[in-house]
């Protein structure tokens, strides 16, 4: 699977953007989709993440009822938007693919995804 992360942006504090990470191949649907952001001198942080399906999403606590995750499986596609915007949401914003596909506890943590996208900048000016 290969992925393609676009839609990242400048924005004012309060708005909104929406990410689409594109994939590559036949597998996407079977394959649960994650998005990271990552600020320099910081680890990757998990932001979102939803099943083949789109039936179950899990979500950061600092982004719940703000983000929303989901998919396009005939488009191959996975969907970040974000609303409500604020200054420290600004990040690289990584989309990641687990083809492992289960619902294990461990699925904030990076090493879980095996394919990650180039990353795209969004910046929240306050």
């Amino acid at each position: 699977v290969q992925l393609q992360a676009s839609g990242g942006g400048l924005v004012q504090a309060g708005g909104s953007l929406r990410l689409s990470c594109a994939a590559s191949g036949r597998t996407f649907s079977r394959v649960f989709m994650g998005w990271f952001r990552q600020t320099p001198g910081k680890e990757r942080e998990f932001v979102a993440r939803i099943n083949w399906s789109g039936s179950i999403t899990y979500y950061a606590d600092s982004v719940k009822g703000r983000f929303t995750i989901s998919r396009d499986n005939a488009k191959n596609t996975a969907y970040l938007q974000m609303n409500s915007l604020k200054p420290e949401d600004t990040a690289v914003y990584y989309c990641a693919a687990d083809q492992s596909a289960t619902y294990s506890g461990t699925y904030y943590k990076a090493g879980v995804y095996d394919y990650w996208g180039q990353g795209t900048l969004v910046t929240v000016s306050s």
